[in-house]
């Protein structure tokens, strides 16, 4: 079933959205039909590229090491050869699947909500309301700091939480800071009469100051 004009998942909305909101734009087109029509998105994260490292190594040990038997083995019988030549595909495979899972990841901060999307086939979407949000801790690793990753924690309000950890998220100090901005709230700026009060405080303490020096100098 289509979704209707309602919840913004139409073409011509999902380009109107683009415009009016460029954060939606990196989205993907099954990520964007989860946000409301006139939810505005503050931060748009996809899982950072270290999380399939330990993959990738594995793919190109596996290689290598199916290689160096290959040439050390004896040419009969290649059963052997063959069994290794067909693990490393499964193993590639394996990489190929994480990669799609990775590409899926994305980290969704809303002026309403918190989304966490993953799946290759059976796509979920986790989400949890700013306003149960009470609390959130920011970790960052040693390969962390390094490669430029971190880990959010949420805590809420209820018991049950569809969303608790936001792991491998990139650049995590901007982030933290512009998600604590929609969580919490932005500071409220100070105003021009508080900016000018420790002034006005400062002259007069000052013309105190030279009011008793002039009188010890007249005694």
């Amino acid at each position: 079933m289509r979704g209707t004009s309602t919840t913004g998942s139409s073409p011509a909305e999902l380009a109107a959205a683009d415009e009016s909101d460029p954060g939606r734009a990196v989205l993907p087109r099954w990520v964007k039909r989860r946000l409301l029509a006139g939810e505005r998105t503050h931060v748009t994260a996809q899982r950072h590229w270290a999380q399939l490292v330990g993959t990738v190594t594995g793919v190109v040990a596996g290689f290598a090491v199916v290689l160096w038997l290959g040439f050390r083995l004896p040419p009969d019988p290649p059963l052997l050869r063959d069994a290794l030549f067909l693990a490393w595909v499964v193993l590639l495979l394996r990489a190929v699947w994480r990669l799609l899972t990775w590409r899926n990841g994305w980290f969704v901060a809303t002026d309403k909500r918190l989304l966490l999307t993953r799946g290759v086939v059976n796509r979920r979407t986790a989400m949890m309301p700013l306003s149960k949000v009470t609390d959130m801790s920011y970790n960052q690793s040693v390969p962390g700091r390094l490669l430029g990753y971190g880990q959010f924690v949420l805590e809420s309000a209820g018991k049950d939480q569809a969303m608790r950890r936001i792991d491998w998220v990139p650049d995590p100090d901007e982030k933290y800071r512009d998600l604590c901005e929609v969580i919490f709230g932005r500071p409220a700026a100070p105003s021009v009469a508080a900016e000018r009060a420790p002034r006005r405080r400062g002259r007069a303490a000052g013309r105190v100051l030279v009011r008793l020096a002039r009188r010890a100098a007249g005694r």
